[in-house]
């Protein structure tokens, strides 16, 4: 089964974004930020919930298209009804055992592109294997945190650091060993 890897872009104080969904403090260009983009076009699968779709929308994002044209996703929601999608788009109801199909049939490590809850419901199952953060150099002091609402308590081994000039870095755990 491939790893299903979180790489995510958070603020100091574990915003994903802040106060309604607002990115613009975040470091959207670099060196970190290009390797980044290169290291998503490893990924052949994503995962995500509906709310991380359809923020896409506001991007540009066609309901039904992929966000990532070389990816196969799967974006799990029991309210999102599109009529048309794309034959690399799929709905799925959240479940254990879909997610553990996706991630054993996919080429490649699975990208949980997020959001928030979805991540949260994901490490509330075991289902991490890792998680990459794109740590910016800012305090949001809202918004919408890493693992929602989750409490579950996990201890992951930092296994790779790099750190850019504009403050960004990249940390990757393991959190299943």
């Amino acid at each position: 089964m491939q790893k299903i890897i979180y790489y995510v872009a958070s603020s100091l104080d574990g915003y994903i974004a802040g106060k309604n969904g607002d990115i613009s403090e975040f470091i959207m260009e670099g060196e970190g930020v290009e390797k980044y983009q290169a290291d998503l076009a490893k990924f052949e699968t994503v995962i995500m919930g509906r709310k991380t779709y359809e923020f896409g929308y506001q991007y540009g994002l066609e309901p039904g298209q992929p966000a990532y044209l070389n990816m196969d996703h799967h974006i799990f929601s029991e309210t999102l009804k599109i009529d048309e999608l794309a034959d690399k788009v799929r709905i799925e109801n959240r479940s254990v055992e879909r997610v553990k199909e996706i991630a054993k049939a996919s080429p490649t490590d699975v990208y949980l592109c997020g959001g928030g809850e979805f991540a949260g419901w994901l490490l509330d199952h075991g289902l991490i294997d890792q998680l990459k953060l794109k740590l910016n150099p800012i305090i949001l002091g809202e918004g919408i945190p890493l693992f929602g609402s989750s409490k579950t308590v996990s201890v992951g081994k930092l296994i790779e650091k790099e750190a850019f000039d504009d403050g960004l870095q990249i940390l990757t755990y393991d959190l299943k060993s």
